[in-house]
Parts: C-alpha cells; sequence; structure tokens
C-alpha cells in the first residue's frame, strides 16, 4: 500500500453548502439580467397585512412570480388587478427560501391604451353592479348655495375659470382644497379633499361647503386616470355633500363623472350649474312681484263685485222684520185675556179645596189619630223591654269570649314576634349598610385612582390658559398668559409678573402633560 493514495474517482470536485451555492445562483441571475421590463398579463394577487404585494405574471406558456415591496406599493399610479395586462419595470433575484427566482417589481404600467380602457370598463361594470350610478341616489342641488368648495389644482386657468363665472354670475363664499390634478397624488389627494369637505362640522369656524365642485382641465386618459381610481369614485359616491364634476372637456368622461350628483362638461358650466344669474334673479323676482300684485288687485274686484252681487239678491231688514212684528201683536194681544182667564180658574181651585177644610173635619182627624197614638204607645213598652234583654243577651255571650287571659296570652306572643322581626330588620339592615359603605369606599378608592390627581403625584401637570385646557404647544405659544397645576398646588406664569403657589382645588377635567 502507497503512502498517499490516488484520489477515486469523482472525490475531486469541490464540496459547497446550500447557502453558498443560493448565493452563487443569485449573483449570476442579478448580473446577468439587472434591470428587465416584463410584459405580461397578472394572476395571482396576494396583499398581506405587511402591505407588500405579491403577484404572478404569466403569457400563454410560462409564469413568473413578483414582488412589489411596501414603499414601493403606495407610490404606484396603477395598483395591480388580477386579469390586467401590464408592463413591469425591476430586477430579477432569487428567493433561497424557496429555491425560485422572482421579480422585484419597482413601476407597473397598463400595456398601452387598450389595457386602460379595459381597467376602466371593469371599474365602471363594478361600481355600477354595486348601485352607484343609480339615478335615484342623486341629490338635487342647492338653488343658490352659501360656501361652495372648489377641489382642484390652485395654480392652473380652472380655478380662475371658476371664480370669473360666480362673480359674473352670483358671488359666492369659496373655500378651495389644493389638490394635484395629474400622477400618482391625484387619486388619494381627491379622495382625502371630499372626504376632509365631508367632516368640516356645520356652523363651525370655518364653514361647512353646501356644493361640491370637483374641476380638472382637459387631458389625454393617462392625464385624466386619477379621476378614474376607485377610491375617488366612492368618496364621491359616499359624499353627504352634493358634487359636481367638471373633469376635463366635454368629451372626456371618468368615473367620477357617473357617480356625481351633477356632470358639467367644462369648469365653467360647473360655476353656472351652481348659482343662477343674479340680475336674471332679480328680474325674475320683479316680475313675481308685479303678478302678485296685479293677482291680489284682480281678486279683490273680483271679490267686491261678488259681494255687492249677492248684496243685491239679499232681502231688506225691513222685509225680514215685518213676519216677526205681526206675530208679536198678535201675541201681545192674546195676553190679557190669557192673564184674566188663568186668574179665575185658580180662584174656582181655591175655592174647591177650601170648601173640604171645615173644622169638624179637622177635629174628627185629630181624634182618630190620637187613638191610634195611644194603642202605638201602649205596644212600645213592651217591645224595649224585649229589645234590651235581646242587647243584653248578645253583650253576655260576647264577654264569656273576650276573656282577659286569652288576650294577654295572644298579646305577648305577638309582642315576642315582633321583636324578633324587628331584630332581624335591624341585623339585615346593619349588613347591607356594611356591605354599601365597602362598595362606597371601593368607588371611592376607583374613582381617586382614575382620576387625574393620581397621575399629576407622578410627575405630570396640567396647563390652562384663560380658564381652558391647553393640549397643543401651538396654544401655548399663542396664551398671554398660563396656569400650571402640579400635585401640591398651580403656578401662573405671564399675565402679572411673578408667579403664585395655590392650594389644592378639588378635581377638573383637562389633559395631562
Amino acid at each position: 500500500m502507497d503512502l498517499i493514495d490516488a484520489p477515486e474517482d469523482g472525490l475531486n470536485s469541490p464540496e459547497f453548502t446550500v447557502t453558498e451555492l443560493s448565493g452563487a445562483i443569485k449573483r449570476v441571475i442579478e448580473g446577468e439580467f439587472g434591470h428587465v421590463r416584463i410584459k405580461g398579463e397578472i394572476g395571482r394577487v396576494s396583499r398581506p397585512r405587511s402591505g407588500h404585494i405579491y403577484l404572478d405574471l404569466k403569457d400563454d406558456r410560462a409564469v413568473i412570480s413578483g414582488v412589489i415591496w411596501k414603499g414601493v406599493a403606495a407610490r404606484l399610479q396603477t395598483q395591480p388587478e388580477e386579469g390586467m395586462e401590464v408592463v413591469a419595470t425591476g430586477r430579477v433575484t432569487t428567493f433561497g427560501g424557496q429555491s425560485k427566482y422572482q421579480i422585484v417589481i419597482e413601476d407597473i404600467k397598463p400595456a398601452g391604451m387598450g389595457a386602460l380602457m379595459a381597467l376602466l370598463e371593469k371599474r365602471k361594470k363594478m361600481l355600477e353592479a354595486e348601485g352607484l350610478f343609480d339615478p335615484a341616489r342623486k341629490r338635487p342641488l342647492p338653488y343658490l348655495p352659501e360656501v361652495i368648495g372648489v377641489v382642484t389644482s390652485p395654480s392652473g386657468a380652472v380655478i380662475r375659470d371658476i371664480l370669473h363665472r360666480l362673480r359674473d354670475r352670483f358671488p359666492r363664499k369659496v373655500l378651495i382644497w389644493p389638490v394635484a390634478v395629474q400622477g400618482e397624488k391625484c387619486a388619494p389627494e381627491v379622495t382625502r379633499a371630499i372626504e376632509g369637505f365631508n367632516a368640516m362640522t356645520p356652523g363651525g369656524a370655518l364653514p361647512r361647503p353646501d356644493l361640491l365642485i370637483v374641476a380638472r382641465g382637459g387631458g389625454s386618459v393617462e392625464d385624466l386616470w386619477g379621476f378614474n381610481e376607485e377610491s375617488v369614485a366612492r368618496a364621491a359616491a359616499a359624499s353627504d355633500i352634493p358634487l359636481i364634476s367638471a373633469v376635463g372637456h366635454e368629451t372626456d368622461t371618468t368615473l367620477i363623472d357617473y357617480v356625481s350628483d351633477k356632470r358639467a362638461p367644462t369648469p365653467t358650466a360647473a360655476a353656472e350649474l351652481a348659482v343662477p344669474v343674479r340680475h336674471e334673479l332679480m328680474a325674475w323676482l320683479d316680475g313675481q312681484d308685479a303678478r302678485m300684485r296685479q293677482a291680489l288687485s284682480q281678486g279683490l274686484t273680483r271679490r267686491g263685485q261678488r259681494l255687492r252681487d249677492v248684496a243685491r239678491a239679499l232681502p231688506r231688514a225691513e222685509t225680514l222684520l215685518d213676519t216677526p212684528r205681526q206675530r208679536l201683536d198678535m201675541v201681545s194681544a192674546r195676553l190679557g185675556p190669557a192673564l184674566i182667564a188663568g186668574v179665575q180658574k185658580r180662584k174656582v181651585r181655591l175655592a174647591d179645596m177650601s170648601g173640604s177644610l171645615r173644622p169638624a173635619t179637622l177635629r174628627r182627624s185629630l181624634t182618630v189619630e190620637e187613638r191610634r197614638l195611644r194603642e202605638i204607645s201602649a205596644r212600645l213598652a213592651p217591645a224595649l223591654s224585649r229589645s234590651v234583654s235581646a242587647k243584653q243577651e248578645q253583650l253576655t255571650a260576647c264577654a264569656r269570649r273576650f276573656r282577659p287571659a286569652a288576650l294577654a296570652q295572644d298579646h305577648a306572643r305577638k309582642t315576642k314576634d315582633f321583636a324578633a322581626i324587628a331584630q332581624r330588620l335591624s341585623d339585615v339592615g346593619q349588613r347591607n349598610i356594611a356591605i354599601w359603605r365597602g362598595q362606597v369606599d371601593a368607588m371611592e378608592r376607583l374613582r381617586r385612582t382614575l382620576g387625574y390627581e393620581a397621575t399629576l403625584e407622578r410627575g405630570f401637570a396640567v396647563v390652562r390658559s384663560d380658564g381652558a385646557v391647553v393640549t397643543d404647544s401651538k396654544t401655548a405659544k399663542a396664551a398671554t398668559s398660563l396656569e400650571i397645576q402640579f400635585a401640591d398646588g398651580r403656578v401662573s406664569l405671564g399675565g402679572k409678573p411673578g408667579a403664585r403657589k395655590e392650594a389644592r382645588k378639588p378635581p377638573e377635567q383637562g389633559s395631562l402633560f
């Protein structure tokens, strides 16, 4: 046997670890391809909570995986959707954890005008199926809005045309929300503007608009694409404020035109739809006033003539009183004889009644009644005796039933029962009072724990200015004087010279700093 054995066939090749081999493949692929542009159809699209986007690019014979990192996904002008034909720009790399290669996408755009129109048609059908285009949900525009909110670029000619037209027709207050009207910032800024106007409080320091105008000048489909984004269309549909869309020229149509309450062909036309012409309105009011005066005059004339016609058809007052007067004369003529006849009749009746009241008749009646009284009085004494005897027997029987010993025994037993019940009620009341006292103590401890004074004892403070709590540095800088509450008192800064320290006051609601 030789001191040095010859190596066997196949054993002289180098050995790589899995990581080394994966890294070598990664370097070869990234060095060979670098940045590439791939045209294909988007297949599966996954959006995990991390914010990254994972998708597949495919054609009729192959599939390549793609990933869009979170920061890039937020800047994309066109969000990837399944079935969209796109051109993706990025760099090819490998993912050693699964032994596969993929493209890290840095930009993605629809593959030509046909892809954009197909995407637009797909979104249009989806929103239409949800009922966002239904005319029944569109609200009428206010006839004369006090405040008009305009969402557009502050530097373009659109806002100048709108303001000029409003000034010529009927000057109104205008709030402008500046936004980008094209590019990747267009859709999110327009969405935030519509939602921001709707979030304003009616009657607040900054008045809430009564009408919104979303406007932009003309341009290509790519320039107007921001107004075709789903977020813009949904924000316009959800707006509680009536909205006019004036995007592009008359031939340009975007998704916001379908969901808005009114579409204007141009920004100038939107201003014309928003307010009427002041001179025309004043002329119309003058005409209505003249018509009202004429109608009132004609009405008074017609009613006066009708009153005169009705008065001619009524009989005279003398004619109406003739019949009652005649009837009164006839009744008064019969009154005298009727009174005399009544008196004679009553005299005859009195004579008949007095004839039956003779003294002999009265004496006989008195004799009969006296005899009847004596008979009744003779029977009265025995009846009273019998009644008294019966009542005495009933009283004796009742007295036998009410024995003093039995009554005393019953009274003692009921007194004992009453004392036992009173003791039980007293014990229950004491226990309840103890329980309630413990609950009150617990609530007091909870109140002190949740109150802000306990937080003050840990080093925090409450800052106030003119009796109001200061919650931000801007308000604090603008305040002329500040009052700071610590755990052991309050200190005033600014205003009068010096600082003073006050005793602790009862808890107040405030913010902690």
